[in-house]
């Protein structure tokens, strides 16, 4: 699909796309890396001259993938971020233009995802999750947020794009418990991340553009909310 389409956008909101808007905003760089080897990240880290993101669950205000800690990411910070999910999908976009695309920024992400592609086509990816197994865990979370973006998008769409953003028009009056009652938000507020799930569902709150340049995510642009 990569080579079919002039940009892709990578929606993982709770929490990876949700944490590069925060981050961003903040005129930070986020860069991703798949989850998996700590001794790997630390050494990619090192190697691109940025600090490596904490665990989620470390605490004691250590920067991680939990967007609540990025909320004062100082400016110009070079923060590597692992993420199983947001984070691998956003490195095999290859030579594509790659966004990060959440809740808080689907307005601003479809204004500047038709910029960037011009004529071409804009594929908006739901990242999904996994079972313990490994197996794909459907995210309901994402294929809203990527029916937000749809939305916004105003292009041609298939079939799947279209449910996407019928979806995402459908639940609007509902969206807040759909997502807090979901899967992933369940796990998340369960494990404490209660805010985290609040900060993700802040529709439309970020102007930010987040794209994916030099193997960092950075804000290409602010439009007015």
């Amino acid at each position: 699909m990569r080579e079919r389409v002039a940009v892709l956008v990578i929606v993982d909101v709770l929490s990876f796309s949700t944490a590069v808007d925060i981050a961003v905003n903040q005129g930070a760089a986020i860069l991703p890396f798949p989850s998996g080897d700590r001794a790997a990240a630390q050494a990619a880290a090192e190697k691109a001259q940025a600090q490596l993101a904490a665990p989620r669950q470390a605490g004691g205000g250590q920067f991680s993938l939990s967007p609540r800690t990025l909320a004062a990411l100082p400016p110009d910070t070079r923060l590597m971020l692992p993420s199983p999910n947001g984070s691998r999908i956003s490195l095999a976009g290859g030579n594509t233009q790659v966004m990060a695309g959440c809740l808080r920024n689907a307005k601003a992400v479809a204004k500047h995802a038709r910029l960037l592609a011009g004529d071409g086509d804009v594929a908006v990816v739901p990242a999904g999750e996994r079972w313990p197994d490994g197996s794909l865990r459907p995210a309901i979370e994402d294929w809203l947020g990527a029916g937000a973006i749809l939305d916004s998008l105003h292009m041609p769409m298939s079939s799947e794009a279209r449910l996407a953003r019928d979806a995402f028009r459908t639940a609007i009056p509902s969206l807040h418990d759909l997502v807090q009652q979901s899967i992933s938000g369940r796990e998340l507020i369960d494990e404490g991340y209660c805010e985290d799930v609040a900060l993700a569902l802040d529709l439309g709150c970020s102007s930010a553009a987040p794209v994916l340049r030099d193997g960092a995510y950075r804000n290409d642009v602010i439009h007015p909310a």
